[in-house]
């Protein structure tokens, strides 16, 4: 069945496809970034070409699927459906399946050199937990799958240009942003619980180590008991395959500072710790304490740009709430970093500000706060995540946000800002 286009050069076609035909041809279109119509329409000029119809397809349960081809190919398939002696849902099977043979899905491009992303704030409370958890949730899920993402085309706008909304304020929080189902990153991705009260590792199901054995500290004091990859575990979740995992904190860390002051070179201690598993992740992310000492230092070493390294590939992501406290701890977290830039002439970068927990219904202080965070144009508002109460119940039953709400409105922000920075 055809009908006329509002595309001066094509038609809309109706016909049938099994379920799971037709969502392997969404996701594979997804993956390649090709619309469903030209794939079709390539995969019917590909059929037509063979010299006879190729094996059959089992259509059961076929169900409707329109598209829009150029003038004169559906009936030009059509005849060669009837010439081949199969039905034009067959035919049509053959047709897409002989796409998906010729345009294997990619494969994931790994990184030269893992990828560091130092999550941090001086200021406890503003949700650097959530954000480290949710950021390498989105860079784990599964490339094979889609997944709704919040395309932040105006944010992006915003931060360009500084456009307002009513009131002179930016209304990046009331206009809706493109939604689009995109297949997951599947990135290899390490979790670091840096910090000793251990939130992050809680907050995904799993157990602090135990005092008294091998942990990360120990590893950075130069006292290891063993491999640092014996203490590393996986994160559960089928949208991960076994691509997350999280090395677990230990309250041992609360002493971190001291035995590091004896430690030589310590600012590299945490490098050295991590060096022997690096080879084995893509992406590690470190969930940062609320502190200024030796251990933070480790931290921002940890994430400066190593040679034969791309710009903006690692570095400090900073997480920030839109009121007034955050600004001073952003403050004195950016003197430090600027203090190890020059005293050992490091490259630190910042891979940007997200603004988290944001409601604007709280009045003239979060909106205007949001205001002056988007001023900054380095590091830029890279992610503005919405205060709403599936962080907290998924935290409450210590389950993965991805895998508690994996369509909520934080998970789709959050898929937003790992694509942002990756």
């Amino acid at each position: 069945m055809t009908s006329p286009s509002s595309q001066s050069d094509r038609e809309k076609v109706v016909s049938k496809l099994p379920p799971w035909l037709r969502q392997e041809l969404k996701i594979r279109t997804a993956q390649l970034r090709v619309d469903i119509q030209d794939a079709v329409h390539q995969g019917i000029a590909q059929w037509s070409a063979l010299a006879s119809a190729p094996a059959p397809v089992d259509t059961s349960g076929a169900e409707s699927f329109s598209t829009w081809l150029p003038s004169g190919q559906w009936e030009s398939f059509r005849s060669g459906a009837k010439d081949r002696g199969v039905s034009l849902i067959q035919g049509l099977a053959q047709a897409v399946r002989l796409w998906l043979e010729t345009n294997p899905a990619p494969t994931v491009q790994r990184p030269s050199v893992v990828r560091r992303i130092v999550v941090c704030n001086q200021k406890g409370g503003v949700g650097k937990t959530a954000i480290t958890a949710g950021t390498a949730e989105a860079l784990a899920e599964d490339p094979e799958t889609l997944h709704p993402v919040r395309i932040a085309r105006q944010l992006a706008r915003l931060t360009a240009t500084g456009d307002e909304g009513d009131g002179g304020q930016p209304d990046t929080a009331t206009t809706p942003l493109d939604l689009e189902d995109l297949p997951g990153l599947g990135m290899r991705v390490l979790l670091v619980d840096f910090d000793p009260q251990g939130h992050l590792t809680k907050q995904l199901g799993q157990q602090p180590l135990p005092i008294g054995g091998d942990s990360l500290t120990c590893h950075m004091a130069g006292e290891a008991k063993g491999p640092l990859a014996d203490l590393i575990v996986p994160v559960p979740g089928d949208r991960f395959g076994d691509r997350l995992h999280i090395l677990p904190a230990c309250t041992d860390a609360f002493l971190l500072d001291v035995r590091l002051s004896t430690v030589r070179a310590r600012e590299a201690a945490l490098e050295r710790a991590l060096s022997p598993v690096e080879s084995d992740y893509d992406v590690i992310l470190i969930d940062c304490p609320p502190s200024l000492g030796l251990s933070m230092d480790a931290a921002i070493y940890y994430g400066r740009r190593r040679d034969n390294e791309q710009p903006g590939a690692s570095g400090a992501l900073i997480v920030v709430q839109a009121e007034d406290s955050s600004a001073d701890a952003y403050d004195l977290l950016t003197s430090q970093i600027n203090d190890l830039r020059d005293d050992l002439s490091l490259d630190i970068g910042y891979l940007g500000l997200v603004v988290n927990l944001y409601d604007g219904r709280r009045g003239y202080i979060a909106t205007s706060s949001l205001q002056a965070w988007m001023d900054i144009k380095d590091p830029r508002v890279v992610a503005i995540v919405p205060d709403l109460k599936e962080q907290r119940e998924a935290v409450r039953v210590k389950q993965p946000l991805f895998v508690y709400a994996p369509r909520g409105d934080q998970a789709v922000a959050l898929r937003a800002l790992a694509r942002e920075i990756s």
